[in-house]
């Protein structure tokens, strides 16, 4: 028997779990409804031209059918292209550019950083755009009532023989990275990523009918769509959050009675913690949260918690999200400190990143994998999937970890966030999970600020926790004595809100932002620190 494709997960769920489906804020199907809403949207996608293979552009906002759409494009063969929603007018061009997109399937709010691209305007590469909270056409845009119409009047012969060549080599979705450090890169991943993917996550939280698993990561993320497809592998229900507000995504949790979520990021899960309903909301059927964060930031976290079994996770979109998932059978202490084992699928390295040997048990080095949901290749770019998997496999994450004795991976930083503080190398996550351990604290990012003397020097940028004050001077004077001096944060930054790509803080923003602020007040060298003497004790 070949291996299932994506649209015969569905057609499992269809059949066999017909009391289960997902749940959005604007919508909700169970998995027979949804295999039906399926099989009309890719005859609307047959009717406008796709094919299979052809790139599909979806920017939309959180909903569900941000989940049809993408589910009916794998269905005809085609290749969904989820968009960041907050990307502008520039960064929208270069994706559709480098995506090579014919078609988009958006709404109105979208408009305004679709100009000039959008079919009639000069020099734009899209050929089709629907607009699906627009009943009708307007300026060569396709309203919903004639994607509709289409749908309904298209053979379904065309769609179902695409749906019968399908394999689970085939490409499947073209996630763009987040672009932290630099311009995105189109992942493609196949079918067979995603189904082994989605069936050994569900695997490994120990998925089934009872469940239903929540996330408010956005669906032009992986870990959306690694929710949806272990869900879908799971036998269970999925609950989408939609675009996320802390208030919303606490009442969707109770009243969904969700048995397990994946907020993931802190920046995320904390403001929920810190809800003004928290104390009060019934969260009884959570058995279960997936995070990622320092060591200090997940102990907290469980605690705020107890009754639900806090994992973490490491992986990257090029891993399609979950490579390695700690155990709900691990304890806390471990679960705090590592991500767990790699999935069954996934197999992992920790080598020299200079020589490529593999390193010893609890020595950091470069995190390498391979397996089922590694990617294909980078999108129109060759020598970078060169550079990054080698000629058996392996890609090359240049994330830094280190393996315990019994093969749990435990994320260090990036090879590339490491300052550089007068020779002395210091890893911003270590900074990072400290301040976290001040009372006031929220959620913290630390990067390098210039410095005539030293090269570079940290540089905090924090979030105070809801009512909650401290100064710079406070946060500066915790660090002191209790980290090396040369670790100390020299400038702390308030902010309210971060420069986000996705779910991650886009730190090349904020370097920028300590820079121009030293340059305009001429500020060429941070202050001197002196941390007070060691005691000798009695």
């Amino acid at each position: 028997m070949p291996d299932p494709t994506v649209p015969d997960l569905l057609d499992a769920r269809a059949a066999d779990t017909p009391g289960q489906g997902v749940v959005f804020p604007d919508g909700r199907a169970s998995y027979p409804e949804l295999h039906a809403q399926v099989e009309r949207v890719a005859r609307g996608l047959w009717a406008l031209g796709v094919r299979p293979g052809d790139p599909v552009g979806l920017l939309l906002h959180g909903g569900i059918d941000s989940l049809r759409f993408w589910l009916a494009a794998s269905a005809v063969g085609a290749v969904a292209v989820p968009l960041n929603v907050r990307l502008r007018s520039r960064e929208i061009a270069y994706v559709i550019s480098d995506a090579q997109l014919r078609v988009l399937i958006t709404t109105s709010a979208f408009e305004p950083v679709l100009t000039g691209h959008l079919p009639g305007d000069d020099g734009a590469q899209l050929d089709t755009v629907v607009t699906l909270d627009r009943d009708t056409d307007a300026g060569g845009r396709l309203g919903r009532r004639s994607f509709d119409a289409a749908a309904d009047g298209t053979d379904p012969a065309g769609p179902a023989a695409a749906r019968a060549a399908l394999t689970a080599d085939d490409p499947n979705l073209m996630l763009y990275t987040s672009g932290t450090t630099s311009r995105p890169r189109g992942c493609v991943h196949t079918h067979s990523s995603l189904v082994t993917e989605g069936e050994a996550v569900a695997e490994r939280l120990q998925l089934t009918p009872d469940d239903r698993f929540w996330t408010p990561l956005p669906m032009f993320h992986c870990g959306g769509f690694d929710v949806a497809l272990a869900a879908l592998a799971g036998h269970c229900g999925f609950v989408h959050v939609g675009t996320f507000e802390p208030g919303h995504a606490l009442r969707q949790l109770v009243d969904e009675r969700c048995t397990v979520g994946f907020p993931a990021f802190e920046t995320i899960w904390l403001p929920v913690l810190d809800h003004p309903d928290f104390a009060a909301a019934d969260l009884s059927a959570l058995r279960m949260v997936i995070n990622v964060g320092a060591p200090e930031r997940m102990r907290s976290m469980q605690a705020r918690l107890p009754q639900a079994v806090q994992l973490s996770c490491l992986g990257m979109t090029e891993s399609f999200g979950f490579c390695c998932v700690g155990s709900p059978d691990d304890p806390a202490e471990v679960r705090a400190t590592t991500s767990g084992r790699p999935l069954r699928h996934m197999e992992a390295r920790v080598v020299d990143p200079e020589t490529g040997a593999e390193v010893a048990p609890g020595v950091p080095g470069e995190f390498r994998f391979r397996g089922g949901s590694r990617l294909s290749h980078y999108h129109r770019d060759p020598e970078l999937t060169a550079q990054r998997i080698d000629a058996d496999g392996w890609f090359a994450s240049g994330d830094q970890v280190v393996a315990d004795a019994e093969g749990r991976l435990r994320f260090l930083t990036r090879l590339g966030d490491i300052l550089k503080v007068g020779g002395e190398n210091v890893a911003a996550a270590e900074i990072e999970g400290f301040l976290s351990e001040h009372p006031a604290a929220g959620i913290v990012q630390v990067v390098g600020a210039p410095d005539a003397r030293y090269g570079e020097v940290a540089c905090a940028f924090v979030q105070l926790r809801p009512g909650a004050a401290a100064s710079e001077e406070e946060l500066i004077r915790f660090c002191l004595g209790a980290v090396a001096t040369y670790k100390v944060p020299r400038y702390v930054r308030f902010v309210e809100d971060w420069p986000m790509s996705g779910t991650k803080v886009q730190k090349f923003r904020l370097r920028a932002l300590i820079t121009e602020e030293l340059e305009r007040r001429g500020i060429t060298e941070a202050p001197r620190m002196v941390a007070p003497p060691v005691s000798a004790g009695p």
